[in-house]
């Protein structure tokens, strides 16, 4: 039986852009890196607070990359979501959408990463 999630894989076709939007934008760690078997490249990253990992992979031979609107995100918390609004769009990654408060007085937006990739950021009510 499965005890616990252990990473989410991206496939990209830019990795150096990719990963430097989520170490430099998102803050992330990155843990790992290095070419599996059949010749992916592999960066494996970490939120600060989490323990389950992000595997960035770039993989050509898997051809083009298409990510589809509405397909996938990811979500992260941010204690002040202004705060990384204008941390993002000075490094060239404005919010897609929002913010928007929720019916919990949370709020919530968006960030596109450079892939396609939809990126939910949420600021929880504070209760």
């Amino acid at each position: 039986m499965i005890t616990r999630l252990l990473h989410t894989r991206y496939r990209v076709e830019d990795l150096a852009r990719t990963v430097d939007f989520y170490t430099k934008v998102l803050g992330l760690e990155e843990v790992s890196r290095h070419r599996s078997p059949r010749g992916s490249e592999l960066v494996f990253l970490k939120a600060p607070q989490s323990e389950e990992l992000i595997e960035i992979c770039y993989f050509p031979a898997s051809g083009k990359v298409i990510v589809g609107p509405d397909l996938t995100h990811l979500a992260f918390e941010v204690a002040d979501l202004n705060q990384f609004a204008a941390h993002s769009a000075a490094l060239g990654y404005p919010l897609s959408d929002g913010p928007t408060k929720t019916s919990s007085g949370s709020l919530i937006a968006f960030v596109d990463a450079p892939e396609g990739y939809e990126i939910e950021l949420i600021q929880r009510a504070v209760l």
